[in-house]
C-alpha cells in the first residue's frame, strides 16, 4: 500500500510504520492521521507483525499540528474532523492488539507527544525532548492524555508537565515513569529495532491479553481482573504457544511463538 504521509514496512515481524513529512517535522495532518489509521489496521491484520515501531523520519519525530495548514480556511466540521483524527488514532494505539513501541527519535510535542504516551513503551534518543505545550499556545490537550498521563507519572507531575508545558529530555522521562528507556543518538533506530524484535519474541495471546488488562486495571476491581486473569490463563492454555512455552521450558531452549 502507498502512502503521502507515511512510511511503511514489515520486516522480521516488525511493522515498521514512519512519518513521512521531515520538511516540516512530520507536523500532523488529516491526511496523515487517516493513513496512520490505514497502516495501524494493515499492522493489526497481518499475521506476520508482532510489534508495531511508530518513528519518525529526518529531525523529529512529529512537532504536532500542521499550523500552517490551520491558517487555510476551514469550516468548524473541518476542523472538527481533523481533532477526531488524532483521538481515533490514539485510541486505536493504546486498543491494538499487538504492541506499539513509539521510537522517538527528536521532537515530541503536542499530538506528538500524545501519540507517543499512548503506545505501548516510549523509547527516546538521548537528544530527543517530549512536551505538551498547547496550553502555553491557547490550545487543548488531546488523543486521551488526560486520562493516560497521570496514570503513567501520577497527577502532580501530570499537572506540571501540562501546566507549564515544559519539554524534557529522555532521562527525565524514564526517571519520571513516562518513557522506558533511553538509547544514544547514533544507532538509535537499529537499538530500537532489536528492542522491538525482544518484543516479538513473545507469545502474540498472551501479550495481547496482558496489554487490555493492563490498560483495563485503573478501571476494574480487585475481584474483576481476578476473573479477567482466571479468563485469560484457561484460554491461552489451549493455543500450541502455551504448549511450545512448556516444552521449550523443559529443553532449555527459546520458544518459538507461532501465534496459534
Amino acid at each position: 500500500m502507498q502512502f503521502e504521509t507515511i512510511l511503511y514496512s514489515l520486516h522480521e515481524q516488525i511493522a515498521e510504520i514512519r512519518l513521512n513529512r521531515p520538511q516540516r517535522l512530520n507536523a500532523v495532518t488529516a491526511t496523515l492521521y487517516d493513513e496512520l489509521n490505514q497502516a495501524l489496521s494493515l499492522a493489526e491484520a497481518d499475521q506476520d507483525a508482532r510489534v508495531v515501531l511508530l518513528t519518525g523520519e529526518g529531525r523529529a519525530f512529529c512537532v504536532g499540528a500542521d499550523l500552517k495548514e490551520h491558517k487555510t480556511g476551514r469550516t468548524a466540521f473541518d476542523r472538527r474532523q481533523y481533532l477526531l483524527g488524532e483521538q481515533l488514532v490514539c485510541k486505536r494505539l493504546l486498543q491494538l492488539k499487538k504492541p506499539v513501541i513509539a521510537a522517538v527519535n527528536g521532537y515530541a510535542l503536542g499530538a506528538g507527544a500524545e501519540m507517543a504516551m499512548a503506545s505501548d513503551f516510549i523509547l527516546m534518543a538521548e537528544s530527543a525532548q517530549i512536551g505538551l505545550p498547547e496550553i502555553s499556545i491557547g490550545n487543548f490537550l488531546g488523543g486521551g492524555v488526560t486520562w493516560l498521563l497521570p496514570r503513567l507519572v501520577g497527577l502532580a507531575k501530570a499537572r506540571e508537565l501540562v501546566f507549564l508545558g515544559e519539554r524534557i529530555k529522555g532521562e527525565e522521562a524514564v526517571r519520571i515513569g513516562l518513557a522506558n528507556r533511553v538509547l544514544a543518538d547514533e544507532g538509535f533506530l537499529d537499538a530500537a529495532r532489536a528492542f522491538a524484535l525482544k518484543v516479538a519474541g513473545k507469545a502474540p495471546f498472551s501479550m495481547q491479553l496482558a496489554k487490555e488488562q493492563l490498560n483495563m486495571a485503573a478501571e476494574r476491581t480487585l475481584d474483576a481482573a481476578l476473573t479477567a486473569e482466571l479468563e485469560g490463563m484457561m484460554f491461552v492454555g489451549t493455543t500450541r504457544d502455551w504448549q511450545e512455552g512448556v516444552d521449550a521450558f523443559a529443553e532449555k531452549r527459546a520458544p518459538v511463538f507461532r501465534g496459534e
